[in-house]
């Protein structure tokens, strides 16, 4: 997966269609991110300990990564994410304009 935590990234499809945001979390396992304000679902909480508030709470629910793009620091548009190798390290470019990512 191409995707790191703290990467801005704008979502593609669904309810949220067009909506931009900062990963919070990756999980390469299942190939889905976390992003920030993002599938909001609204979740009942138990209160397990005596400092921990219960009531409703809003939970970030993961998103496929196929449905975001990463968002170009240079040319502020969602792109695709190439690699590129300067010597021994890896480096990862945009797509449109070839820029570092």
């Amino acid at each position: 997966m191409k995707l790191k935590k703290g990467d801005t990234v704008k979502v593609l499809s669904g309810k949220d269609r067009g909506v931009e945001g900062e990963v919070m979390r990756a999980i390469p396992q299942k190939n889905m991110v976390i992003v920030d304000g993002v599938n909001v679902a609204r979740k009942s909480q138990r209160a397990v300990r005596a400092t921990m508030q219960a009531g409703i709470i809003d939970k970030d629910m993961p998103v496929p990564a196929s449905k975001v793009a990463l968002l170009c620091p240079s040319c502020k548009r969602p792109t695709r994410i190439g690699y590129r190798f300067d010597g021994a390290n890896k480096v990862r470019i945009c797509r449109k304009c070839g820029g570092d990512v």
